[in-house]
């Protein structure tokens, strides 16, 4: 049997890959979407259903400071919610505070989120990818991801980065508990 480096990492990422049923929370940042018509919210949702998860909370709320911390402070205090994903509020202008708000909350950020993220979309949209602040991190046991928010980065981010991954980012934030998963 191999038992190299690579092979670990393969076989311990297959095992955590399969965890199923995380409970997200989905925050959409705007001044000016509805829930009626925030594409990127209810994608976000339905690529999480699509990949046997749960929204186990939703909200939308303006670009504003005050109101971001709270639904952040919302989605920490669900004991449903070991996921959080927010979209919109990741650019450079004034009203685009997200970026800024989560990591002052992080214990460990996910420096490679945001880069792969940048990668990727420069794949897709050139130059303007150096716009996006797009960021991921870890407080206490639970992980959180700012993408920006448009349908097409929302997509991106999902499929490319955190649905792959979330298992595995789950399986790692409660290795230490009793039973080894939490």
């Amino acid at each position: 049997m191999n038992h190299s480096p690579e092979s670990s990492y393969r076989d311990h990422e297959r095992t955590a890959s399969g965890k199923q049923g995380i409970g997200f929370a989905v925050i959409t940042l705007s001044d000016t979407r509805t829930t009626a018509d925030d594409k990127s919210g209810q994608l976000i949702q339905q690529l999480i259903d699509d990949a046997g998860h749960q929204t186990a909370a939703y909200e939308l709320v303006p670009d504003d400071p005050e109101r971001i911390a709270l639904a952040l402070d919302n989605a920490l205090s669900n004991d449903r919610v070991q996921v959080i994903v927010t979209n919109g509020s990741t650019g450079i202008s004034a009203r685009d505070t997200v970026v800024e708000i989560v990591e002052n909350i992080l214990e460990k950020r996910l420096d490679g989120f945001g880069e792969l993220f940048r990668s990727l979309s420069y794949d897709e949209i050139g130059p303007a990818a150096m716009l996006s602040r797009a960021v991921g991190g870890t407080l206490g046991r639970r992980v959180i991801f700012s993408l920006p928010g448009s349908s097409n980065a929302v997509r991106l981010g999902m499929t490319k980065l955190i649905l792959p991954q979330v298992g595995h980012l789950v399986q790692e934030l409660h290795k230490d508990l009793p039973g080894g998963e939490g």
